[in-house]
């Protein structure tokens, strides 16, 4: 068998089975799974940078856990985004070019992070101490947070349709701050947490 199979890479897979579950809830229109399935995955995420590290890795074995994260954060946090928007949209034309133009700048944001993490680990030691545009990872802050919002001031406030476009727009703006070339200092916990 390929591929490299050991404890290091458990959570990177649990993340990755709760966005598959996320996807398939939001096929049900159920999003309020769906967005429990994005935290459970942002979670995991969170942590397995921290398993990984308690192991002497082989080069090909970091390499490895570089691209299998990239990859299971594409789902995570491209693809279950754009998948709780359609179940809020339906098939709207605008709205599946903003959930393309999404998930593109998530692959995007990702290639360039793998690329520019390989150099930087090849030259330096020591964790990041900035990222270069938004990391995809924050949207299982936003995406939260919007349903919260909207669970607090939605009775007779916010029509679905309301919420619906809300969503659309803020997946648009976050895709933009993916690709966009701005600083975002790592939080310390985070630093904490994957150092």
């Amino acid at each position: 068998m390929i591929g490299f199979y050991n404890y290091t890479v458990i959570l990177t897979y649990v993340g990755l089975a709760s966005s598959v579950l996320g996807i398939f809830a939001a096929g049900d229109h159920n999003d309020v799974m769906a967005v429990i399935c994005l935290i459970v995955a942002g979670i995991c995420d969170m942590f397995d940078g921290k398993i990984a590290r308690t192991r002497q890795r082989t080069f090909e074995e970091k390499r490895f856990g570089i691209q299998i994260d990239s990859l299971c954060d594409l789902i995570s946090f491209g693809v279950l985004p754009a998948a709780i928007g359609f179940s809020l949209t339906g098939f709207k034309p605008i709205c599946i070019v903003v959930y393309t133009l999404y998930i593109l700048a998530a692959v995007i944001r990702l290639a360039y992070y793998n690329v520019t993490e390989e150099i930087r680990q090849d030259n330096e030691t020591g964790e990041r101490e900035y990222y270069e545009g938004l990391p995809v990872t924050n949207i299982t802050i936003i995406v939260p947070l919007l349903y919260l919002i909207a669970a607090v001031v939605k009775d007779g406030v916010i029509s679905d349709k309301a919420f619906a476009i809300t969503y659309v727009v803020i997946l648009f703006i976050v895709g933009c701050a993916f690709v966009t070339g701005f600083k975002v200092k790592k939080h310390p916990f985070k630093r904490e947490i994957k150092g």
